[in-house]
């Protein structure tokens, strides 16, 4: 991904009810949605939709002006020009949204991003099943935001422990902030509520690893 990734740890497999209430979620929130499989998105969110305003400078995300571009007005000719089509560009955001571990997909991942982490279960008092990756597409400052509203807001709804990776130096950021179960990985991971992802990403000093 070329923006951050968070992840929801879980005890147990999501319920049928769960993976509904979640898909559900996701549609609500999302301007483009794909399900690629069950509990495995592909979207567009605007983070409007999260409770947040995108205060970018209007001119940072217009379309590029036609006269400028000249004969390369083309599609094909923009993306060339350019690296992608600025004539499609607008304010959603793009994310993963998905499911993994034993039984629903990205198994080998699961596997990968669990193995070794004694200090994490240790927090978290219990060995995680299942997980949910949620990752931005994008790499800017209102990315970030939206990544830890967007896993808040998932985890409203299936529950599970957030986990993230910290910036040196934050530890005496987040540690104080509410929610926050532990911090394990020698200060390199914290973990923590709903409730922790909201209060961080409202923090001056907010900011998650790409």
């Amino acid at each position: 991904m070329s923006g951050p990734t968070l992840v929801i740890e879980l005890a147990e497999p999501l319920s049928p009810a769960a993976l509904g209430e979640f898909r559900a979620l996701v549609v609500g929130l999302s301007s483009h949605f794909d399900e690629e499989r069950p509990g495995s998105f592909d979207v567009n969110v605007p983070v409007e939709r999260l409770g947040v305003e995108d205060g970018r400078v209007e001119d940072w995300w217009k379309p590029f002006p036609l006269p400028l571009l000249g004969d390369a007005a083309a599609d094909e000719g923009l993306t060339a020009l350019v690296g992608f089509n600025p004539l499609r560009e607008d304010r959603r955001r793009p994310f993963l949204v998905y499911l993994m571990g034993p039984g629903v997909g990205d198994e080998g991942l699961f596997e990968a991003e669990h193995a070794d982490e004694p200090e994490v279960e240790a927090v978290l008092g219990f060995r995680p099943t299942h997980a949910v990756n949620v990752s931005a597409c994008c790499n800017g400052g209102i990315d970030h935001v939206a990544t830890a509203l967007l896993t808040a807001a998932v985890m409203d709804v299936i529950g599970g422990v957030a986990k993230a990776e910290l910036l040196e130096g934050q530890v005496p950021v987040v540690a104080g902030l509410p929610g926050v179960l532990g911090i394990a990985d020698d200060d390199w991971t914290v973990l923590g509520t709903a409730e922790f992802l909201r209060a961080w990403a409202g923090h001056p000093a907010f900011r998650l690893v790409k």
